[in-house]
């Protein structure tokens, strides 16, 4: 690799070779299933202390890059995918994946406009960002090459239990009948619906039978469903949050239905707007709003149930509720409305958006109508996914996972929130309690141009960023919408000073 320490700033020789080691792990100077050198034959040829080597070995093993095998020494176990391929998120449902087998081409799409680094203001805006955002805009930032890509919506996806999961694929297909694999329930495998109801149970307070279980391809597929049954039943607008996640509304709206924004503020959903819209149906983040992060408060759900109970329907997306740090858990709205919540949620942000892999718990009055609108869908999910997912569940290792993805994810929530409070003085953060992702606001005296002028500057700077004006129908002061989750601490340092330096070259 050629290291020359000679080159590590005084004090920073942890984080200057931890830096060089992914720099080699991503450019395939040391590919997955490398071993690297002993930390005391490392800082012996580098002439350092054995601790630099033991900080530097650590930091990536936190990245999820690294792992210690023990007598096998320490391996190369994770690569970050090329710029060109990296992914972000249709908030808050799709970039780094755990292995360059596993790395999804880009969409083919625009890409950013390449500009000078030293005239942001003068830029022509990047693709994504060149006009209000239409049914492809996050193909668009998908396919935009970056450095640093903070956009929302997706866990750590080094942290994929790939030993766990060909384990219980070995363990499925040893045991799976013939017959298994021909056309199934439209609903999904008994297991999985079993162990979905087990889960829910455990983690979210929501008493279900598995019958009640419809498998999904996520919480987008969740949403078509539930769209078109409405639609069908006379329902012709669902409203939503506002500020809201743009994916979603864009999933409703691709059928047919109108979405009327409904304000939401430090307590959530404001119910008597609610009313005042007409709306019979909702769509709601009750737990951990999008992008606001706030969590409905106790006298917003008791209006709601109310409103519930004269009629309305709730829609719940539970979209990251099991991610949270600093607060105890807040019970599903199911849990407490049955008959008036058609309750959806995926592993998208538990294992990866990749496998499309959720479920519904639909009120008793639509259970058949959404079960006859996924049969006539796609027949059903693949079964074999279902059954590993189930095998995963009941097992216990997508709890213990979760547990490991929570402490990593605390980690680079506090490195962003600490870079935001060193880079961005003037910002404002909001959500930081829970989630996978901040927002920030800027108050009048802080920044006075446009979000997406923002994010265009930032994204010609090689860092990715969603305007917060993307995911709000009214007018809203300037914000932006950051994840932290699939980024390692330096690497959010490094973009977080670089939206400081638009902000400040503006």
């Amino acid at each position: 690799m050629q290291l020359r320490i000679e080159d590590a700033p005084a004090g920073g020789r942890s984080v200057w070779l931890a830096r060089e080691l992914r720099r080699a792990i991503a450019d395939g100077r040391l590919p997955v299933g490398s071993r690297l050198p002993a930390t005391r034959v490392l800082a012996a040829d580098l002439r350092v202390s054995r601790g630099v080597i033991t900080e530097a070995y650590r930091r990536l093993t936190e990245d999820g890059q690294l792992a210690g095998r023990g007598r096998g020494g320490t391996v190369v176990v994770a690569a970050p995918v090329t710029t060109a391929a990296q992914g972000s998120a249709s908030t808050p449902y799709a970039h780094r994946t755990a292995a360059p087998a596993a790395a999804a081409s880009a969409t083919p799409a625009a890409t950013a406009t390449a500009v000078p680094a030293a005239a942001p203001s003068a830029a022509p805006l990047a693709a994504p960002f060149a006009a209000p955002p239409g049914p492809e805009v996050f193909d668009e930032l998908r396919a935009a090459p970056a450095r640093i890509d903070l956009s929302p919506g997706v866990p750590d996806l080094s942290a994929f239990p790939r030993t766990a999961w060909l384990r219980a694929e070995r363990s499925v297909l040893a045991g799976l009948a013939s017959t298994e694999l021909g056309y199934g329930d439209p609903r999904g495998t008994p297991a999985l619906r079993r162990a979905v109801a087990n889960w829910l149970a455990r983690n979210r307070g929501i008493r279900a039978d598995p019958d009640e279980v419809l498998i999904v391809a996520g919480t987008a597929q969740a949403l078509g469903l539930i769209a078109q049954v409405l639609h069908h039943d006379g329902i012709p607008e669902i409203a939503v949050e506002d500020p809201g996640s743009l994916g979603a509304r864009q999933h409703l709206r691709h059928w047919q239905p109108a979405t009327p924004p409904v304000p939401v503020d430090e307590d959530g959903i404001r119910v008597d707007a609610l009313r005042s819209s007409g709306a019979r149906a909702v769509l709601l983040t009750p737990a951990h709003q999008f992008p606001t992060g706030v969590v409905l408060g106790g006298g917003r759900r008791r209006e709601l149930m109310r409103w519930a109970a004269d009629g309305g329907l709730i829609v719940e997306d539970d979209y990251d509720a099991e991610h949270r740090y600093d607060r105890a858990p807040v019970p599903a709205l199911r849990s407490l409305l049955p008959e008036q919540v058609c309750y959806a949620g995926s592993v998208s942000k538990l294992l990866a958006p990749a496998l499309r892999v959720g479920w519904l718990l639909p009120p008793p009055k639509y259970r058949n109508a959404l079960v006859d609108a996924k049969r006539f869908a796609d027949l059903g999910n693949a079964a074999l996914p279902q059954l590993v997912l189930a095998r995963l569940m009941e097992s216990g290792e997508l709890e213990r996972g979760l547990r490991l993805l929570r402490r990593r994810h605390r980690r680079r929530r506090d490195a962003m929130i600490a870079a935001i409070r060193d880079r961005l003085p003037d910002a404002t953060v909001h959500g930081a309690a829970a989630g996978l992702h901040l927002m920030v606001t800027f108050g009048p005296d802080g920044y006075r141009g446009s979000d997406t002028d923002l994010a265009a500057a930032a994204l010609a700077r090689g860092v990715k960023v969603q305007p917060l004006s993307w995911h709000s129908q009214r007018p809203s002061p300037p914000g932006l919408v950051l994840g932290y989750a699939a980024r390692t601490p330096d690497e959010i340092t490094e973009g977080v000073a670089v939206v400081g330096k638009v902000l400040s070259s503006g």
